[in-house]
């Protein structure tokens, strides 16, 4: 009987021409059905005929396929075969979808899903009660501008008067923290940016706001470790709370090492030019913006192409971040110190 069959088709053990040991194998498993009566309802696993658009119904007797597509116009009062078999042409409808497998993949996805989200919440959860505990723990910075005077006493430093210094902030900004204005005394972005830094070769990544440099110059001593950087996040978001921006820079400015013995901006203005904070040029503004980073490494008096190099970087960010045109970067570059 194979030697009458059409090319590419053998028959299954029910008899049915197969088309690809696939099939083959999906016939093979399965149990073969013996003909029946179709008005007969006493045999089990009974195929009642389709009526209308509905699909025909099984009768208990054998486990029902949970998904069947039925192909009315095909006809036929027997159920599709597994997927890759067909029954003899005009008598059988086409595959059946293994659906019940595809939904549990599906449902496997969303539960894998609902447990991410769920250890994501439960983290989100623990670090806001984590730090809420922290914001409990450290000490109030409401003596702040006590500390300023008191380190501006203990330093031989001038207070700032009158004014901030427009060109000496805007290259602050721009070079140690340029969402100053936008943040609450952490940047998140900043943060990441400084600890992907240097695992990158980047140590210039910064990560530290001002309101952190602040906090660390006046609470926590300079120190770097791990315990002390925690709590300088919470103090920070304590100060940024408390004061306005003004504040918080006109304090940092007042407090802050700008190299060769000098603190504060008014000291470092008087001891490196003979000038007024208010009365620094481009050049002089930017040159004491860049020092703040490393005083010593920077030193104009020692290093002086250091200095330079890192007043480029700060001209460069004062064009990246809109305050000055790359041909007036350029000029200020070329234009000469006039150090003391």
């Amino acid at each position: 009987m194979h030697d009458t069959l059409p090319r590419g088709l053998r028959l299954g053990p029910s008899g049915r021409p197969l088309r690809s040991r696939r099939g083959a194998r999906a016939e093979a498993s399965v149990e073969p059905r013996t003909p029946v009566d179709p008005g007969s309802r006493d045999e089990p696993g009974w195929w009642g005929p389709p009526t209308g658009d509905t699909e025909p119904t099984f009768r208990p007797g054998r486990p029902e396929p949970t998904r069947r597509r039925w192909d009315d116009a095909a006809g036929g009062d027997e159920p599709p075969g597994p997927r890759g078999q067909q029954g003899p042409p005009g008598q059988h409808g086409g595959d059946v979808e293994y659906g019940p497998r595809r939904s549990a993949r599906g449902r496997r996805w969303v539960r894998v899903l609902r447990r991410v989200l769920a250890v994501l919440l439960a983290a989100v959860v623990a670090l806001a009660a984590g730090f809420g505990v922290l914001l409990v723990a450290t000490p109030s910075t409401s003596d702040a501008h006590a500390q300023v005077t008191a380190q501006a006493a203990e330093h031989h430093a001038t207070a700032l008067s009158g004014a901030l210094p427009t060109r000496v902030v805007e290259a602050l900004v721009a070079t140690e923290d340029s969402r100053f204005y936008s943040h609450h005394g952490i940047d998140p972005v900043g943060a990441v940016r400084g600890v992907v830094g240097p695992l990158l070769g980047d140590e210039d990544q910064g990560g530290a706001t001002l309101d952190q440099q602040l906090v660390k110059i006046l609470y926590t001593g300079g120190r770097r470790t791990l315990t002390d950087r925690v709590e300088q996040t919470a103090l920070a978001v304590k100060l940024d709370a408390r004061y306005s921006k003004t504040d918080i820079l006109r304090m940092y400015l007042d407090t802050v090492y700008f190299g060769h013995g000098y603190y504060g901006i008014t000291s470092a203005a008087a001891g490196y030019f003979g000038r007024t904070p208010t009365t620094l040029t481009w050049t002089q503004a930017t040159l004491l913006a860049g020092l703040v980073q490393a005083p010593s490494a920077y030193d104009p008096y020692n290093h002086l192409d250091a200095a330079r190099q890192r007043q480029t970087h700060v001209l460069d960010r004062l064009v990246a971040t809109g305050h000055l045109t790359r041909a007036q970067a350029t000029r200020i570059a070329a234009d000469p110190l006039n150090l003391r």
